[in-house]
């Protein structure tokens, strides 16, 4: 019996935004008003009811209790209206009440205290791989998954991009299993992992004879994903030989097996992905411009971890509870911890991070990681950023309107240093002003909801007023 999250509304679209959000996280939702709502019907497989604040609350909860239902119920409300629908007799009844604009973190978060998890969730029957990477708040992931959104039910190419370990997989599985090819194949192929005398066969399959050692005729990769997606990973790493080839398939829907001339139609979706700057791999004569641009329909840059540091204590929670989940492994991050891997640069991005996850979790099982049980390198990272920071902060302090610096040798990251010189004020004035958000937004000219923002986004601790 499929697990399932209702959506109960006097009005469907209300309740929209936050069917998508959960859809997205992988929950299997119901929606429904109070006039159509079958009780006895609508919730057998249900886990959990969201409930809007509106005039149909009271009576829906009521209708709850005369039957019996013991379910978890999440109240939806915002700002303004608060709990003004609810009367002392149905606010007992409410197990938690979630108010509007809310995070992606404070949702799971009131699911899992009123015991409602991504265990139970649909998502759990797929492959874990599909949403890992794509958790968090920050403004960079929330635009890779509005471009997923926007894209994956479009039949075009899309070219992911960015660095190794940011999830560029991740992105394509979800692409392809919010489009219409969803329950077809999904195939991928590692073209840097596989060497280029074999990568022809391995994609269009060969017929029997075709080389030594082929003693029987083999399906390919293409043949395999006929009707679904096919992932091109690492498509930078592919020979020129063979971007011709796969030009002339994406060109006109078909090809032969190796040692074959039996032409076969192709009905492909292709994802391509690259860690590398394919406009420089152009310039230096190692990839087809042709290609790059029949590739390059849709691009998706993936942001780095180091880009996004707020989303980090969000991806932590999701593989320590995919450890518990599978491992049966409980483990928690200090605050101090927490801050130190925030504070860290994330060469190997989410990968990275998942590591240093699950070797925590193998030397201190069941326990609290503290800063000192973090690997060496994140103390001496921290003292190097420090550092580099506090060199960057005296070389300002000494040219103000920045006439007179001299950039490093090798440049500096504009968009990065940046965002370290902002927090950096940010964190100066709240020190200034012993942590009263009011006075330290004055400070900095700005308003106070501005600032709580930035604060937020940087994982800034908000003091009490």
């Amino acid at each position: 019996m499929q697990s399932s999250l209702l959506i109960i509304n006097n009005a469907l679209n209300r309740g929209d935004n936050l069917r998508i959000i959960l859809e997205f996280l992988g929950y299997a939702v119901l929606t429904s008003d109070i006039e159509t709502v079958n009780i006895d019907a609508d919730l057998n497989a249900v886990n959990a009811v969201f409930v809007m604040n509106t005039d149909t609350a009271n009576p829906f909860i009521l209708k709850l209790r005369e039957k019996g239902i013991e379910l978890p119920v999440i109240l939806v409300s915002d700002q303004h209206s608060e709990n003004r629908f609810l009367n002392s007799e149905t606010s007992s009844l409410i197990n938690s009440v979630l108010t509007s604009p809310f995070s992606q973190s404070e949702l799971l978060s009131t699911l899992q205290t009123t015991g409602v998890n991504q265990q139970t969730a649909l998502h759990q029957r797929r492959s874990i791989e599909l949403f890992r990477s794509l958790s968090g708040d920050s403004i960079a992931i929330q635009q890779t998954r509005q471009l997923i959104q926007q894209v994956a039910d479009r039949d075009v190419t899309v070219l992911i991009l960015g660095e190794s370990g940011t999830g560029k997989e991740v992105v394509a599985r979800n692409l392809h299993y919010y489009s219409s090819r969803r329950h077809q194949p999904f195939v991928p192929v590692n073209c840097g992992a596989i060497p280029g005398e074999l990568l022809e066969s391995e994609l269009f399959g060969h017929e029997k004879g075709a080389f030594t050692g082929a003693f029987s005729a083999r399906q390919g990769r293409f043949e395999l994903a006929e009707g679904g997606t096919l992932f091109l990973d690492e498509i930078g790493d592919m020979p020129l030989a063979m971007q011709v080839k796969l030009l002339r398939v994406i060109q006109e829907r078909t090809f032969e097996r190796v040692g074959g001339n039996r032409t076969i139609h192709s009905d492909v979706r292709i994802i391509a992905a690259t860690h590398q700057n394919l406009e420089q791999a152009i310039q230096e004569k190692t990839f087809r411009e042709d290609l790059y641009y029949r590739l390059n329909v849709f691009p998706i840059d993936v942001p780095a971890l180091r880009h996004r540091r707020e989303d980090i204590p969000v991806l932590v929670a999701d593989l320590t509870a995919r450890l518990e989940r599978e491992k049966n492994i409980t483990i928690r991050f200090a605050k101090a911890a927490m801050q130190k891997l925030q504070g860290y640069n994330w060469p190997g991005n989410v990968r990275e991070l998942a590591n240093v996850v699950e070797r925590m979790a193998i030397l201190i099982p069941d326990g609290l990681v503290d800063i000192d049980d973090l690997p060496d390198k994140f103390p001496e990272h921290q003292q190097q950023m420090q550092s580099e920071h506090s060199q960057t902060m005296n070389s300002i302090s000494h040219h103000p309107g920045g006439s007179g610096h001299q950039l490093p040798e090798n440049g500096i990251n504009l968009k990065e240093h940046l965002l370290d010189l902002e927090k950096h004020y940010i964190t100066r004035a709240l020190d200034e002003c012993n942590g009263v958000v009011a006075q330290a937004a004055r400070k900095l000219q700005l308003n106070r909801t501005t600032l709580v923002e930035k604060m937020r986004k940087f994982g800034l601790d908000k003091a009490e007023e």
